[in-house]
């Protein structure tokens, strides 16, 4: 089978090359940086952050004071998000190195290159999971167990887009599980509204991972690889719009209910929570379905979104209440 070009407007290959990877690593370790995606952070801080949120949450929710120990939580799921999200990235490849190789922008990604084999990248995922464990190890043993059951989600993953048009939705569900760990870590049980929180997470994932989606929908329908932006084609933005939509409600419910701040909600938490309404309307109004960079672009900004969300919650813990 011939390989797929790449989609217009974007690079054919996404293993970037002259980074930090090349300029500062051993050659040996290049190409696991590379099966970990270490040279590409933004799916790090996308698992990263819905931890913070769920840490920075349950704070509040539980009533207690901002402390030098939760930060260091927040430092522990930093290193954690980086060794998970690395495993989740070669886990996928090992899956897929059959796909990736029929397609033009993958084909040189380290497996179906050569550069590390099947069984090389499995040793270095155990690796990665070894790490994974010794952060979640750190916590109390509701969070561990949390921890533990997200392994479930991650194995599926890569199988989904195979069977549904929906995969986003599954990585909605395995991306976001942070909340639940992080919320736990702090609580030290589960709690009804951080469900809340959860599922904010989750249409925020269909939204930016569906804008993702769009970059690679040429080659997604000539090798049968299904997609939400197949699925959703030229509605998209509506779509979009309404996770976004369901994102914001979602989020200030939880803040609601959580009584974020002091003694009530706090109005920091509102004045970041509208900031980060007006990021997303900016992201369904400028976004161009069909030009690979913008859809790049949007998505690597939710970031910023994530960051946003993270402050407001902060904010409404230490700031006074309205």
């Amino acid at each position: 089978m011939a390989k797929a070009g790449p989609p217009s407007g974007i690079d054919p290959t996404d293993i970037a090359q002259g980074n930090w990877v090349d300029r500062w690593l051993p050659a040996g370790t290049r190409p696991y940086a590379r099966l970990a995606r270490l040279d590409r952070p933004i799916g790090t801080w996308l698992l990263l952050l819905p931890c913070w949120w769920g840490l920075a949450y349950a704070v509040s929710a539980t009533g207690q004071t901002l402390t030098w120990l939760h930060l260091w939580y927040g430092v522990l799921f930093g290193i954690g998000a980086i060794a998970m999200r690395g495993a989740g990235c070669t886990w996928n490849d090992i899956v897929d190195r059959d796909i990736d190789g029929k397609v033009a922008r993958t084909a040189t990604r380290p497996i179906p290159s050569g550069d590390v084999s099947p069984w090389q990248a499995f040793a270095f995922l155990v690796f990665l999971c070894l790490i994974g464990l010794a952060v979640l190890l750190q916590f109390n043993a509701a969070a561990i167990w949390t921890g533990i059951g997200a392994l479930a989600l991650v194995f599926c993953y890569p199988f989904m887009k195979r069977i549904t048009y929906f995969p986003q939705a599954w990585l909605g569900l395995t991306f976001n599980w942070g909340v639940h760990v992080g919320f736990i870590a702090v609580a030290g049980a589960p709690d009804p509204r951080q469900l809340l929180l959860y599922a904010a997470g989750f249409f925020w994932t269909m939204g930016y991972d569906t804008i993702y989606a769009h970059q690679d929908k040429e080659d997604d329908a000539l090798i049968g690889v299904k997609s939400t932006a197949l699925k959703f084609g030229d509605a998209t933005r509506p779509w979009i719009a309404g996770f976004y939509v369901l994102v914001m409600a979602l989020l200030c419910a939880a803040a609601w209910t959580g009584g974020v701040g002091a003694g009530g909600v706090g109005w920091g938490v509102w004045a970041l929570l509208a900031l980060a309404a007006l990021h997303l309307g900016w992201q369904v109004r400028t976004v161009d379905f069909d030009g690979a960079k913008s859809c790049l672009h949007r998505f690597r900004a939710n970031r910023h979104f994530g960051m946003i969300v993270t402050a407001a919650f902060v904010a409404g813990a230490v700031t006074v209440p309205l």
